[in-house]
């Protein structure tokens, strides 16, 4: 593995800090040990415990038979980086060893300034909290990093979901009224022409939401959900309690929720009506969509469907609970979602 330019910088300023005072007052066998009590530290990164060993041991002989450092910068680097990247064993043997090297440097030295302790200690001190300094901003980057990516994957579930309800709806909607139009095209004129009207307006429909859902658009969402009932023949709406301002996340799942639920009422279980309820209580809103078709198993069994819904409504924290309609009859959905 190449050595970076970095480290080789570093380490020539360390042996620098720790040779040459060392040189000034010491024999030619000390200056050995000041280099070996440095010069490792170009291989800290990569065997930081190894370097650890050699530089403490070379430190703690050097400070006890010749002269103590003024500033042991070999071990404080180790301390750092051991600080930054070990386990939490590794941090807690490099402590012990620094506090019995330091010990027996002082003892053997003949230094009984307690001054010295103290300087030391607050040497040391310093480079680990600063190395934990370092790790523990390196998690929150991660920490941030992961949620940004669990955000763009929610963001792309959710762009896929929006695709899929307004195709899906709108679609199914103009080939329910282009099935409607032949059959009365000569009987009925006017309704032939209404049918015909419905496929265009649904079209152009489908075409704005597309544009919202690619230009990354909440426009629509609650205060929607009136018209998209009134789009459809034989849907009904009832509001209960008082709106209160909700998040853009719940203000577009409700929406979704009522498209998906009155989609398939209308284009797979053969629905005569369909009644939309939603309920606004002091830190919830419930969102009930209840049809009179053929049940569940005419929902479509793959793609998004309830498993999307379900998705959508828990990714807000909130519930879904389906099944059979009252009496057995039709398909109710039921949605509870956080508000306030």
């Amino acid at each position: 593995m190449r050595i970076r330019v970095i480290d080789l910088v570093i380490t020539v300023v360390v042996t620098a800090a720790t040779v040459v005072p060392v040189a000034l007052t010491a024999p030619w066998d000390a200056i050995a040990l000041a280099v070996l009590a440095s010069a490792p530290v170009v291989w800290v990164w990569r065997a930081p415990q190894t370097v650890g060993l050699v530089v403490g041991v070379a430190t703690t002989v050097l400070a006890s038979v010749y002269t103590p450092l003024l500033l042991p910068a070999g071990p404080l680097l180790v301390i750092y980086v051991i600080a930054a990247e070990s386990t939490p064993m590794w941090r807690a043997v490099c402590a012990l060893a620094t506090v019995v090297g330091v010990t027996i440097s002082l003892v053997a030295s003949g230094d009984d300034d307690f001054s010295t302790y103290r300087y030391l200690a607050a040497a040391y001190i310093g480079a680990y909290a600063l190395g934990t300094s370092t790790r523990a901003r390196r998690a929150q980057a991660r920490v941030v990093a992961e949620e940004r990516a669990a955000a763009a994957a929610r963001e792309r579930t959710r762009i896929a979901q929006d695709m899929h309800d307004i195709i899906t709806h709108s679609v199914g909607m103009m080939v329910v009224q282009a099935e409607a139009g032949p059959l009365v095209v000569h009987a009925d004129p006017a309704r032939a022409a209404a049918a015909f009207d419905a496929i265009a307006e649904t079209g152009r429909g489908a075409i704005a939401s597309l544009r919202e859902v690619v230009a990354a658009l909440r426009t629509v969402g609650v205060g929607s959900v009136r018209d998209l009932v009134a789009r459809m023949d034989g849907a009904m709406l009832e509001v209960l309690g008082e709106p209160r301002p909700i998040s853009s996340e719940v203000d577009m799942t409700v929406y979704r929720v009522v498209q998906e639920s009155l989609t398939n009422a209308m284009r797979h279980a053969a629905a005569r009506t369909v009644r939309v309820r939603l309920q606004w209580h002091e830190r919830t809103l419930g969102v009930d969509v209840v049809d009179d078709g053929r049940g569940q198993v005419n929902w479509k069994a793959g793609g998004y469907g309830l498993i999307g819904m379900r998705e959508r409504v828990m990714a807000c924290g909130g519930t879904l609970h389906t099944g059979p309609g009252p009496g057995g009859v039709g398909f109710a959905v039921h949605a509870t979602l956080p508000i306030g």
